[in-house]
């Protein structure tokens, strides 16, 4: 699979045990570059010294960080510029980014700001990163007030997605990538919904990761090379995550994961859209029980809709006194509606 955008176009490789073959990859895409790898404290064990075995002929270091959506801030990327300085890198110099969602947008953020931009590819070990923060060229780090609040575009060189990486992914992370593809079906892909109402569980959508990452990734491909820089269009996969950014900020990062707060933001606003006749009748029964079919929750306690409101109103995606929504025609057909900022307290209340 390739994504094809007006300035750069790279391949998506979606193979079981293609991290045996990462040298081969990076051969054809880089030559003459110092590399560091940047990973975390549980993915670097498993599969760094895999990685560097097969990157002989480069100049190669790596940094560490702690697991963890903390990691994920202004303060890390500080240390990561201060290792890379130490390092001599220089822009002709390139990273790779090997874990999960925090690491790949944590090390995709730095390459694209450390001397005004490195080279960068991705090996995204978790569901949720193969599926969804890998690819489209959206790097972020999170401030105090807002889940990535700080963030550029840069597309990597390419994206490295081996399924065998999911072995090793505890058993409770895998529901949280499944809730980017719940969505992927829900807003585009009426087959894959199907197609996860035919499985029987994880370990069975696990059994055929290959097929489903790749229909997912079509999804989100789509819309990326239709709107690269999420002006229109690409508003479109945050289906579920006005309400599920909110969560999290207001639990407090760590407390929820991403996936999860997701899950529940696609019930939530689904729910109040189909009190309000922007929805059909029976759409949050039917993402309620997909949800809770892949192990995912439907609701959250304790409800604080006005702790999400403040937190909704200091987001990225609120412009000006209006906010983008996204809501569902029907299963696989989703469309933006835009509301006067005010009106998304009427989507938060509980129990409506």
């Amino acid at each position: 699979m390739e994504i094809v955008l007006p300035d750069k176009s790279y391949e998506i490789i979606v193979k079981r045990h293609a991290i045996d073959s990462v040298g081969e990859w990076i051969a054809s895409l880089w030559q003459n570059k110092k590399i560091a790898i940047i990973s975390d404290e549980h993915v670097f064990p498993l599969y760094g010294d895999r990685i560097q075995q097969q990157l002989t002929d480069y100049e190669v270091c790596h940094y560490t960080v702690p697991a963890g959506e903390s990691s994920k801030s202004l303060e890390m990327a500080n240390r990561l510029y201060d290792f890379l300085a130490e390092q001599q890198f220089t822009r002709s110099d390139a990273i790779i980014a090997l874990g999960g969602g925090v690491v790949g947008d944590l090390a995709s953020f730095v390459a694209s700001t450390y001397m005004r931009g490195l080279a960068f590819v991705q090996i995204p070990t978790s569901l949720l990163a193969q599926v969804d923060s890998s690819i489209g060229g959206k790097t972020a780090v999170n401030s105090s007030k807002a889940k990535n609040m700080i963030g550029t575009f840069a597309q990597p060189d390419g994206v490295l997605i081996d399924p065998e990486t999911l072995t090793t992914l505890p058993e409770l992370r895998v529901p949280e990538g499944i809730a980017e593809i719940i969505k992927c079906g829900a807003i585009s892909d009426a087959s894959l919904w199907k197609d996860l109402e035919k499985l029987t569980g994880i370990q069975d959508l696990l059994a055929h990761s290959e097929a489903i990452i790749l229909k997912a990734l079509q999804v989100k491909k789509t819309v990326v090379e239709e709107d690269e820089f999420d002006n229109g269009s690409r508003l479109l996969l945050n289906f579920g995550h006005t309400i599920g950014h909110a969560i999290e900020n207001t639990a407090g990062y760590g407390t929820i994961s991403h996936g999860e707060a997701v899950a529940i933001g696609m019930v939530k606003i689904s729910q109040s859209a189909e009190e309000k006749k922007l929805s059909p009748a029976g759409i949050t029964e039917k993402i309620s029980a997909m949800n809770q079919k892949y192990q995912l929750p439907t609701r959250y306690q304790p409800w604080e809709a006005e702790k999400f409101y403040n937190a909704i109103t200091h987001d990225k995606k609120a412009r000006g006194n209006s906010l983008n929504i996204v809501l569902l025609k029907e299963i696989g057909q989703a469309y933006i509606q835009k509301i006067k900022l005010t009106e998304i307290k009427d989507f938060l209340i509980e129990g409506k």
